[in-house]
């Protein structure tokens, strides 16, 4: 089996790769990513792309055709990754997450791809009163990353067939360790603050719910998902990935991480607007059609495991909000410098 997992060099990819290794020791696995992460690894041991078979650095804005003869199965995690830099790369965002993901999906089933899998997102309800949300029911994205989401959900659900089966995994937030670890996460932001200034700021009210899911978790939904029979959910699948347990209002989130790191002050912002970002989410579905990969990491370890991971590190970056942690950080910069233009291709292209 020959597996293409684009976005690799990101935060979920190098947990992905490696739970792919692991599970089919025997497959190809071959990375397609941008590059402008790679840079950015956090303790890891030995790099996360060691894994891989094949790698290559290309736009996914433009994938050769003859990249995807041959491949089985494509994980598809590339895209412009959370609300802040959708809203600075609105274009962007939206020509990488929806065009560019149709026109690779086009591409891989005349290739002959059989699997498609797409990191989709819970954010797509945006703002939902009520009980947890279900696939079914109604959306409400409000930003430009939630919209590309649905939007490629959409148009991927035409392209569905009997030989081209495609599964859109709406994750709840991400939260854990990664060899490329990001803090734009919330949880992940609670507990870098909590280690290096003893502090958590909560910037609303504390009460938006939000479901999340530990990055090996997601790997796990991942596996599933390329291994999905068209008998379990058809040809085409949109589910929510997470747990029920994993719903949380933020204020939770900040008591956990204060638990778990000695002498840290909570502060709420009581005086905040509303969040209008506030979902809680059910995840039967996922319950039912995903038995045996369903997730493991509760709240408390994946508190322990940034923590100590961070610490590990000797993280002590009290500015780390302005530092290349922060994905929209570092995409700004390498712009600012000169090396990506405003629509975030690379000025000089190497030979690679």
């Amino acid at each position: 089996m020959k597996i293409l997992v684009t976005g690799n060099m990101g935060y979920v990819g190098p947990l992905v790769v490696r739970r792919l290794r692991e599970s089919h020791p025997q497959a190809t696995l071959i990375g397609y990513d941008m590059g402008y992460f790679a840079h950015c690894l956090t303790g890891a041991s030995r790099l996360p792309e060691s894994r891989e078979d094949q790698q290559y650095f290309g736009d996914i804005r433009d994938v050769p055709e003859q990249t995807l003869q041959g491949i089985d199965a494509i994980i598809h995690l590339c895209a412009i990754s959370n609300d802040p830099m959708g809203a600075t790369f609105e274009k962007v965002t939206l020509d990488i997450n929806h065009r560019a993901s149709i026109d690779l999906a086009r591409k891989a089933k005349r290739a002959g791809v059989k699997k498609f899998v797409f990191a989709s997102s819970c954010s797509v309800y945006g703002f939902a009163e009520g009980g947890p949300r279900r696939e079914e029911d109604a959306l409400n994205p409000l930003t430009a990353y939630a919209k590309s989401k649905v939007q490629t959900e959409q148009d991927l659900a035409a392209l569905a067939s009997e030989s081209f089966i495609a599964t859109s995994l709406r994750f709840a937030t991400a939260c854990g360790m990664s060899d490329r670890l990001r803090l734009d996460l919330v949880l992940n932001d609670f507990v870098a603050g909590a280690i290096v200034s003893k502090r958590i700021n909560i910037l609303s009210d504390g009460t938006p719910w939000r479901p999340l899911i530990h990055v090996k978790d997601m790997a796990r939904a991942i596996d599933w998902a390329v291994q999905r029979d068209r008998r379990d959910g058809g040809s085409f699948l949109t589910i929510n990935v997470g747990s029920d347990a994993w719903n949380y209002q933020v204020k939770d989130l900040a008591a956990a991480v204060a638990n778990l790191v000695p002498n840290v002050e909570v502060s709420i912002n009581k005086d905040a607007q509303p969040d209008k970002r506030s979902y809680r989410v059910n995840f039967d579905k996922f319950s039912k059609l995903a038995q045996g990969f369903l997730p493991t990491v509760d709240l408390q370890s994946a508190v322990k495991d940034l923590r100590d991971g961070l610490l590990a590190m000797q993280f002590r970056d009290q500015e780390f909000r302005t530092g290349e942690l922060i994905r929209l950080v570092t995409l700004k910069r390498l712009r600012e410098s000169g090396q990506l233009t405003d629509d975030l291709v690379w000025k000089e292209r190497s030979n690679v």
